[in-house]
């Protein structure tokens, strides 16, 4: 498929998955907006919807419409249990993962629509389907929230030619990650202490493998699909049949 000319929009694209997502748009010939709450070539607070407003206002002016949207701006949040939590964070974490990506998607739908054709590829975690654990509940409420909405929004898109779908971009060892292993020994659970134990030794997913995927996607005509990097667009998860 021939991407070139098309604008992208990829938010948490200032480092890790998102960077990663972003070089491989470019190097497919998109006009891609990098947004970041610092040090990207447009920055927003995706949780503030004044901002995002803002955002499709500067970004429609000097590059286009878009017609492709990843959602890659995240946090982990708290990590602690319930009743140590900063309520402040936790919320936070909710707003950043789960209400960004409906504001952000919400303000660029117009132009895909009106085009025919749009893509929006939000990105979630395994954490959204594992059994709850004592470690993140912030992190993986926001996300199951993601895929959720996501769900709704592709149901909303049926038929018109633009499609919405949520992925794991595996376990990347990220700038966040240090906090994440530093934190997880208060935790207590060899579940994740092997989880950290493997990302540690092993350094993780590459990012460039949920680069792949986000471009399989866009190429694709897959709607409301949550997709993982080692089984790209073939089995749906089974909670989701």
């Amino acid at each position: 498929m021939n991407l070139e000319g098309h604008v992208a929009v990829v938010t948490g694209a200032s480092r890790g998955v998102g960077r990663a997502i972003a070089d491989a748009l470019e190097v497919r010939g998109l006009s891609v907006a990098t947004v970041a709450r610092r040090s990207a070539q447009f920055t927003a607070d995706v949780a503030n919807p004044a901002d995002v407003d803002r955002l499709k206002t500067t970004v429609e002016a000097e590059l286009g419409r878009p017609t492709v949207l990843v959602n890659a701006a995240g946090i982990f949040g708290p990590i602690a249990l319930v009743q140590d939590s900063d309520p402040e964070e936790w919320v936070e974490t909710l707003m950043i993962n789960a209400v960004g990506p409906y504001l952000v998607s919400r303000a660029f739908l117009d132009g895909m629509l009106n085009a025919g054709w749009g893509r929006i590829v939000n990105l979630s975690s395994a954490a959204s389907l594992h059994t709850p654990g004592q470690l993140n509940s912030a992190y993986g409420t926001a996300k199951v929230a993601l895929n959720q909405f996501t769900r709704h929004l592709a149901a909303e898109l049926e038929g018109t030619g633009v499609t919405a779908n949520v992925i794991h971009p595996g376990d990347v060892k990220t700038a966040m990650w240090a906090d994440i292993r530093d934190k997880m020994g208060s935790v207590g659970e060899s579940g994740y202490h092997d989880w950290v134990a493997w990302v540690e030794q092993t350094g993780g997913d590459p990012p460039e493998k949920a680069a792949k995927l986000v471009i399989d996607i866009i190429e694709s005509e897959v709607n409301g699909r949550f997709l993982w990097i080692d089984d790209p667009l073939q089995t749906p998860i089974p909670s989701w049949d």
